[in-house]
């Protein structure tokens, strides 16, 4: 094994793939902006149409969440903490299950554009506002952080002009969501997980080849604690363990998956339901494959660096820049590649950028501007979608110079998700899972549970926990052949974790920063969601919600579940699904048409679900 020497460069080969990875996906934006007669409609538009199929729904699913910061953040995650990350394969295969058996059955059979339709239909106008505009907010800072973070780690490593990667890849992303719509969204995610999976192998193999096998990888980190996987301590304060992880994690995630309408959007576009069902649960196989990969990234890195960590000998001034620190040491006499790892973490950024785009401009549309004008035509419906996308891919970049001010991305980001996606969970399990729910419940439910998330995930922006809660594990740096004095030489590990711009130093700490505020971060989701159903079912119940008369289409009945087993009854119905109009209400799955008749369609029509 050689010795780390200085690390490399950008060469004239790595802004050529970089470039090809942007050019490739605006081709496919207009290649779908034309095909098939381009966007008629704006179901066209915003749901391809609803004619797609599992693969590329699975793969655009998983896209979307590797974004740069799992290509950046997880790796250094690993290296730090050590991969008992990877008990989130568990928390994955929970997340896709709950997702297709709970959330996809009813959203599925309403055949809704925008998730928050469902929740006029099950509650009432004032309920639907509140999730679009907590929605919009969430996902425009998030997309913000998303742009904002790989153009910073990169930039300060490779020296990729930092500006210029935020807006090239702002700008290209609002090109091809403007044009192509979810089509073209889905088919760039395709390819853009091909170049993530492509980076991540070459950086794995190269690492494997120079340390002398995966054995050796995995020996060192062994022998540095890196395998620490069985961590069952139940203290809700430790950052991560089992526990946090596979409960935490499962509410956090599904807060995502199930009712995020980025998500949602995607399989509701899905031709059948099983072929919805079916992108989840090979979705579910993508997931895995990303999580082992940058979990592997994360060993190789310790492998490398486990004498002489770069961080602590302030090569680099952030945990987020190891990665491409790592990839320049040991890819720069192969030109192109370190291209490769960069073109891998912006096709994540890409990829989840163009997803919100496409979602936010859905939910302007279906919630925020058809309700109120209703006399506007298909036609014009599609331009105003694409007018959306323009000035929401503007908004985004705007935000990304927000993030500059902010603090360490992943855990923002995800205290994010936690913060806003909890709270809407919980509203969304009411509707779906608690038949007695109304209105009224769902309202002060929501407002609760956003009220203790915001205060739980502030309070730890501002009094960031302390170290023994975080469990940072050991790094040194008696290896680095360097010409510092003495003094510097600190082989411990407490660098300041979190450096927000909110964080008040050296205060007394009190009970309630230790214990309240010191939560680990996946908690956050969970704390919002289960505040959120507790109060909406005290009120619900208190405001006589078991009198209201529900339309059994809104919740989650036991036929939703057995349909599943429908495929091995029906075959020959099965397969001629295309006979049925798809325009009624979505129901163009015949598994559910039978059990639909069953209802007199009096309320659906005064309720006004037959758009």
């Amino acid at each position: 094994m050689d010795t780390p020497r200085d690390i490399g460069t950008f060469v004239v080969w790595d802004y050529v793939v970089f470039a090809g990875m942007l050019v490739i996906s605006a081709v496919i934006g207009i290649y779908y902006a034309f095909a098939g007669g381009g966007q008629q409609t704006s179901k066209d538009f915003l749901m391809g149409g609803r004619r797609m199929t599992a693969v590329p729904v699975a793969l655009s699913l998983t896209a979307s969440f590797m974004s740069a910061v799992t290509v950046l953040g997880t790796p250094s995650e690993v290296y730090r903490f050590g991969a008992i990350f990877s008990i989130f394969a568990f928390t994955y295969f929970f997340v896709v299950v709950i997702s297709a058996e709970v959330f996809l059955p009813v959203f599925y059979k309403l055949g809704i554009t925008s998730t928050y339709e469902y929740l006029e239909l099950r509650f009432n106008k004032c309920v639907r506002l509140c999730g679009t505009v907590l929605f919009i907010i969430q996902t425009i800072l998030y997309t913000g952080i998303v742009i904002y973070a790989p153009a910073l780690a990169l930039n300060q490593v490779t020296g990729f002009d930092l500006w210029g990667a935020v807006v090239a890849t702002g700008v290209v992303c609002t090109f091809y969501c403007t044009l192509g719509g979810l089509k073209a969204v889905i088919w760039t995610d395709v390819f853009q997980v091909g170049i993530m999976v492509a980076g991540f192998a070459s950086v794995i193999i190269r690492a494997a080849v120079i340390q002398g096998g995966i054995s050796t990888i995995l020996n060192d980190a062994y022998n540095g604690g890196r395998l620490n996987f069985w961590n069952f301590n139940p203290n809700p304060l430790q950052r991560h363990t089992f526990w946090t992880i596979i409960i935490g994690g499962t509410f956090t995630w599904t807060s995502i998956y199930g009712v995020n309408q980025s998500q949602v959007q995607r399989y509701i576009s899905c031709k059948s339901r099983f072929q919805a069902k079916l992108s989840l649960y090979i979705n579910l196989v993508g997931l895995w494959a990303i999580l082992t990969c940058s979990v592997l990234c994360g060993l190789a890195l310790y492998s490398r660096y486990r004498d002489c960590d770069p961080w602590t000998a302030n090569k680099v001034s952030a945990p987020d820049q190891l990665m491409p620190y790592l990839v320049l040491d040991i890819l720069q006499d192969y030109p192109g590649l370190p291209g490769l790892f960069v073109a891998c973490a912006y096709s994540g950024t890409l990829s989840t950028v163009s997803s919100s785009i496409n979602a936010l401009a859905a939910v302007t549309v279906e919630d925020l501007i058809k309700p109120y004008f209703r006399s506007l035509s298909e036609k014009s419906l599609s331009w105003i979608s694409q007018g959306m996308s323009v000035l929401y891919g503007a908004l985004c970049i705007g935000m990304a110079a927000l993030a500059s001010l902010m603090g360490a991305l992943l855990q923002a980001a995800l205290s994010i998700f936690g913060m806003v996606g909890g709270p809407l969970m919980g509203l969304f399990a009411l509707g779906i899972l608690v038949p007695f729910a109304n209105s009224m419940g769902a309202l002060v439910g929501l407002m609760a549970g956003f009220v203790i998330s915001l205060w739980v995930g502030i309070g730890a922006q501002i009094y960031p926990p302390l170290p023994e809660r975080t469990m940072p594990l050991h790094l040194d740096i008696y290896g680095c052949n360097s010409t510092y004095n003495e003094t510097n030489l600190m082989t411990t590990t407490e660098r300041p974790f979190t450096t927000s711009v909110f964080q008040i130093h050296n205060v007394q700490r009190t009970p309630l920063m230790d214990n309240w505020y010191s939560l680990s971060y996946l908690y956050f989701s969970t704390v919002g969601t289960l505040v959120t159903l507790l109060a909406g079912i005290l009120v619900s119940l208190s405001t006589g919600g078991r009198k209201q008369n529900l339309d059994p289409r809104y919740i989650l009945t036991k036929e939703d579940f057995l349909s599943n087993f429908d495929i091995f009854k029906k075959k020959k119905h099965v397969l001629s699904y295309k006979s049925h109009p798809v325009e009624d209400g979505g129901t163009d799955n015949p598994a559910f048409n039978h059990i639909e008749l069953n209802f007199p369609d009096q309320s659906g029509k005064s309720n006004g679900t037959h758009l």
